[in-house]
């Protein structure tokens, strides 16, 4: 095709400040974790938006933090890693900020590292007023030379089509990578192991914290009495101490069942079949530190 357009998009920024919501949002589906906590995203996603002139490849980095043990060491190197591999970044900020913060100033400063293209997209311009906001659009206008600077609720889908447009526009000329008919380069797998691990998160809310990894060990597809497609799906949640498994167990298996459930309909409205969904909940102490499970979370 004529004029065609295709690239990598990397989106960075410090945690929890709407990285995955925006490529939710961009994509039109759901292929990132979404919940309001730190290190939501831990690995590399691929979302891909396929226009009539174009191909997206939006990649979401985990959230830029400082790092603790060696998996939150790894998802960071992972994060900064992606700029060098993107033709194009989002740099996303908070519009509630004053300055340009620490974490902030980190990300910035391998930006300019890299010199690479970068869009600064900033997010929840509805928290803020106008005169603030155009306060931190003049800060970090003198620190670098951006293509372009966009105020955005993440959100909201009406600043979709703006953010694509700009994206397009300083995309150089290539071929589509992936077949028109997909929007992410995740198996099924990875994909279960998210939706199971969002609702987790969303249904503990802050009684556990971010020390739970799920892996599915079982997907097999099959036909049920009725001949219709279903899955069965068995998956086990790690977390890292007694206590926990306690919790998100729950009175009676409750909090498992609730859990089960809604990523159950989730995974069906997200897969077009029906699931039959199993957890179990083990104690794991020490895999943020194990080498085999932190390196499925590498580029």
């Amino acid at each position: 095709m004529e004029n065609f357009k295709s690239g990598f998009v990397a989106i960075i920024g410090r945690t929890n400040v709407g990285k995955s919501t925006l490529i939710n949002t961009l994509v039109g589906e759901k292929i990132a974790a979404m919940a309001n906590k730190v290190q939501t995203t831990r690995t590399a996603i691929k979302g891909i938006v396929n226009r009539k002139n174009s191909q997206i490849i939006f990649i979401d980095t985990p959230g830029i933090h400082k790092p603790k043990t060696k998996l939150n060491k790894t998802m960071v190197e992972t994060s900064f890693s992606t700029i060098l591999d993107a033709d194009l970044v989002l740099f996303l900020i908070e519009a509630t900020s004053k300055d340009i913060g620490k974490g902030d100033r980190i990300i910035l400063d391998k930006i300019k590292e890299s010199k690479r293209k970068t869009i600064l997209l900033i997010n929840k311009i509805d928290l803020v007023e106008k005169e603030k906001l155009l306060n931190l659009i003049d800060i970090y206008s003198k620190e670098y030379n951006f293509e372009a600077v966009i105020p955005i609720s993440a959100t909201q889908v009406k600043y979709k089509e703006v953010i694509l447009d700009e994206i397009e526009k300083n995309l150089k000329e290539g071929p589509a990578y992936y077949n028109i008919e997909e929007y992410t380069d995740q198996t099924l797998r990875q994909l279960a192991e998210e939706t199971i691990r969002e609702k987790a998160l969303q249904l503990l809310d802050q009684e556990v914290p971010h020390g739970i990894y799920i892996e599915v060990e079982k997907m097999n597809l099959r036909k049920n009495k009725k001949n219709e497609e279903i899955y069965d799906v068995e998956a086990n949640i790690y977390c890292l101490r007694k206590s926990h498994k306690g919790i998100i167990i729950g009175k009676n298996g409750e909090m498992l069942k609730r859990i089960g459930r809604a990523a159950r309909i989730e995974m069906e409205k997200n897969f077009g079949v029906k699931i039959n969904l199993k957890t179990w909940v083990k104690v794991k102490e020490d895999w943020q530190e194990n080498d085999s499970i932190v390196n499925k979370f590498k580029v």
